[in-house]
């Protein structure tokens, strides 16, 4: 029993003496893979140890979920991980074949991703309040960049709590939704930082809102619909890492403090402030907690809204 009890922290000394990978459940080229790999680096370098990023996309991340849920828990197996995988799918799905509370825990935070709400230049509203008014008599449609993706869901508790009329119209990611909506085809777009900010800021597009508790620093003029006078419409996309339960805590400790130095680089950084992507150093305990507090607030309200993946 005394070699037993050894044996996690002489593991943990050792850690890591092979190459890790990070699954992410999306392709590549999208956000999630995009700082995936931008950050891998940095954790290679600081763990002496290569990070090679998997693509494992299909069932909104569940079968990238599902492996690394049922892989070894020593530590070499990572998930990029974010609002879907650890909150929404549980209420989206009446089965999964991995439990987020009890399969995962939590190693750091990667960032959160401001959402937008656009229309056209054109659009003759002044406003989000206009829109709102004039959504009584006609409710505009909305692109996402899928069926219950942060964007989507948070549209529709917008739409809980401020009484706006909207019909959603899903893509195959937001630059398709942008696309649309340029080309007169669609009537607005709830789109994040990372793809909207280029739109944004150039006048491409006209935004209504941030659905943030603070404006955008990359779009300063931009209101949040808690300064409007919807204080309870707050949301955003996030993503962070977490790693199968059991891995030793040693372990999450040299993957937390690597995920904090790779956020941290200074290219990562100004990638983040070039697209307004907010960051902070978590330890995997504040993590956690995070997430509780996310399923406490969007469990339910997906519930209620009756938005269903597998219905």
């Amino acid at each position: 029993m005394g070699a037993a009890g050894l044996a996690a922290p002489a593991r943990a000394q050792g850690f890591p003496d092979r190459p890790l990978r990070w699954i992410v459940g999306y392709p590549p080229g999208g956000a999630s893979d995009t700082f995936a790999r931008l950050i891998g680096a940095h954790i290679g370098t600081r763990l002496g140890q290569n990070v090679v990023v998997e693509n494992r996309p299909g069932g909104g991340a569940v079968v990238a979920s599902e492996a690394v849920a049922r892989s070894a828990p020593d530590g070499y197996t990572l998930l990029h991980v974010d609002n879907g995988i650890l909150v929404y799918n549980p209420a989206l799905y009446g089965r999964l074949p991995y439990d987020p509370d009890r399969d995962f825990q939590g190693v750091g935070f990667i960032g959160r991703f401001p959402l937008f709400l656009v229309v056209r230049p054109d659009n003759p509203v002044k406003d989000f309040a206009e829109f709102l008014a004039q959504s009584k008599t006609r409710a505009p449609n909305y692109g996402t960049p899928a069926v219950a993706s942060p964007h989507h869901l948070a549209m529709e508790m917008v739409k809980r709590r401020t009484g706006l009329e909207a019909t959603h119209v899903p893509y195959r990611g937001g630059p398709a939704a942008m696309q649309d909506l340029l080309a007169g085809n669609l009537e607005s777009v709830v789109i994040d930082c990372a793809s909207g900010i280029p739109f944004i800021t150039t006048g491409k597009v006209k935004t209504l809102c941030v659905f943030s508790e603070a404006r955008s620093s990359r779009a300063p003029d931009v209101p949040t619909l808690r300064e409007l006078g919807h204080a309870e419409a707050v949301a955003y996309g996030w993503q962070g890492m977490s790693v199968p339960a059991g891995v030793p805590a040693p372990v999450v400790a040299r993957l937390a403090d690597a995920l904090k130095a790779g956020v941290g680089a200074d290219d990562v950084q100004a990638r983040y402030r070039d697209l307004g992507i907010e960051s902070a150093p978590w330890s995997p305990a504040e993590f956690q907690d995070f997430v509780k507090r996310e399923n406490a607030e969007w469990r339910p309200l997906i519930r209620d809204l009756g938005i269903r993946l597998d219905s």
